[in-house]
């Protein structure tokens, strides 16, 4: 019997027995007719179909603005789903008139994507930044306008709004009041506290067949496979999320998204780069439905998540439900997409040790794009040092083997050693026979070879500057 999906829809109280994997685009655009929100790569990569989705937390809601290719209609139940329709006032609102004053629309095809994207920035952002605004939409393709004009309305919108939007607490209230947002905005907490009570009555009663995460891949490689299984969402599971301390031990629970990672004060300050590591893995909205769980299931030999959890010894914790045990990262892939996980089974947490004080880390990555773009190599390095001498190193590497690897021997090698360029360029040569690279469309054997090379140089380069590239040639 299918379960009936109950949510907020823009203004109307929404209920639809519809499959919970149809991806939230098909239903606005196919159900319900509102083509504001545009169709173009289905692979979250174009941002045309952007919209908000907005979440109790405690007494107030927080709105992402999502992939609506990539969103589940299963996923949305007990949430505000928010189109560019329910955007619209009788006029423009600023971020609209910004876009016209600027010109910074020719087509038209992208803009409600861009409209979407920077209402949630408007919503979100507490510094007002103007990079912050362009990071926000990296995931937004304009194909004939031009991005100059966009980033002249994006930088007129903070220049007239962000000083008025600090000065204001109740940032849905003051975006009412500039007419950033419709009014029923004011009154969207407590119909979801409602729903969500009726929510939490129909979960009691459901056993679902399949566990999905963000599904930011699955979507992608097998929508019409998922379209009717009787899903349960990884999301509501709140305990499997966050990041805490504690033990000497750091544990990130796997329905955390990757962008909760980029934005983490206690692994920015244990990780400096983080930001900009995690900025390199797809846009804001995907990272937004990504999770840890997620890229470290996939087992995609590229994952950088798995790249970079690899490096420092990290290990997953696992349960059916009744039994729970522990793996370590590096023995759970036995093979290509070939996993130590049992029917029944997921992945809890992901823990690994603090890193030492006297300790170095560096995550390094290439692929055809610089930004948006999986990894034709990528590679991870851990540290710990005494003096000149490596007390204890850890490498991994993805894109070089048929599963993300440890580079154990490597690994071995470095840990013991004094920090010369003879001792780099031999590690250097033992990776490259502990790697077995294939040829495909990121690149020859011959070339992810020479890649990895490169990558290992850069560690060192970044984590001893002292390190020249002339003593490496």
């Amino acid at each position: 019997m299918p379960k009936t999906i109950r949510f907020i829809l823009n203004d109307r109280d929404m209920q639809t027995s519809l499959p919970p994997g149809m991806v939230v685009l098909d239903f606005l655009r196919r159900d319900q007719r509102l083509t504001g929100t545009k169709e173009g790569c289905r692979e979250g990569d174009c941002g045309a179909c952007m919209v908000l989705l907005g979440e109790l937390d405690g007494d107030d809601v927080r709105y992402q603005a999502l992939n609506s290719c990539l969103l589940p209609l299963g996923d949305v139940r007990a949430k505000h789903l928010v189109s560019i329709e329910g955007l619209n006032h009788p006029g423009l609102n600023p971020i609209q008139q910004s876009i016209v004053d600027e010109g910074a629309s020719q087509c038209g095809f992208c803009t409600p994507g861009f409209v979407v994207s920077l209402t949630g920035f408007f919503m979100d952002s507490r510094d007002m930044h103007i990079q912050e605004a362009v990071d926000e939409v990296a995931g937004n393709i304009c194909r004939c306008t031009g991005y100059t004009s966009i980033r002249r309305a994006i930088a007129s919108l903070i220049e007239q709004y962000a000083v008025k939007l600090k000065g204001f607490k109740d940032r849905i209230k003051s975006l009412v009041d500039l007419r950033f947002l419709p009014s029923y905005f004011l009154g969207i907490a407590p119909r979801l506290k409602h729903l969500k009570e009726m929510q939490a009555e129909a979960e009691a009663e459901e056993k679902p067949v399949l566990l999905v995460a963000g599904g930011t891949d699955l979507f992608v490689q097998k929508p019409d496979v998922i379209l009717n299984e009787d899903i349960k969402f990884i999301s509501s599971r709140k305990e499997l999320s966050g990041i805490n301390l504690s033990h000497n031990l750091c544990t990130i629970g796997c329905a955390t998204p990757i962008e909760d990672l980029k934005n983490s004060p206690l692994l920015q300050k244990m990780f400096p780069r983080m930001s900009d590591n995690i900025g390199l893995i797809a846009s804001a909205p995907i990272r937004r439905r990504a999770t840890v769980g997620g890229n470290i299931v996939n087992a995609s030999p590229i994952g950088d998540m798995i790249i970079f959890f690899l490096a420092l010894d990290a290990s997953l914790t696992i349960s059916n439900g009744k039994n729970v045990r522990r793996v370590a990262l590096k023995d759970f892939y036995k093979g290509y997409k070939d996993l130590d996980l049992h029917e029944g089974e997921i992945l809890e947490y992901l823990s690994f040790p603090l890193p030492a004080e006297a300790s170095l880390f560096n995550f390094e990555k290439v692929s055809r794009r610089r930004h948006l773009d999986i990894a034709s190599v990528n590679s991870a390095l851990y540290i710990q040092k005494q003096d000149g001498t490596i007390d204890h190193a850890r490498l991994s590497a993805g894109g070089v083997a048929p599963v993300p690897l440890f580079l154990r021997r490597t690994s071995e090698y470095l840990s013991g050693k004094e920090i010369t360029p003879a001792i780099i360029k031999e590690a250097v040569r033992r990776a490259g026979q502990e790697i077995s690279p294939i040829s495909d469309v990121r690149g020859t054997a011959a070339y992810k070879r020479l890649l990895l090379g490169q990558l290992i140089y850069a560690h060192f380069m970044t984590l001893f500057p002292g390190i020249k590239v002339e003593d490496l040639i």
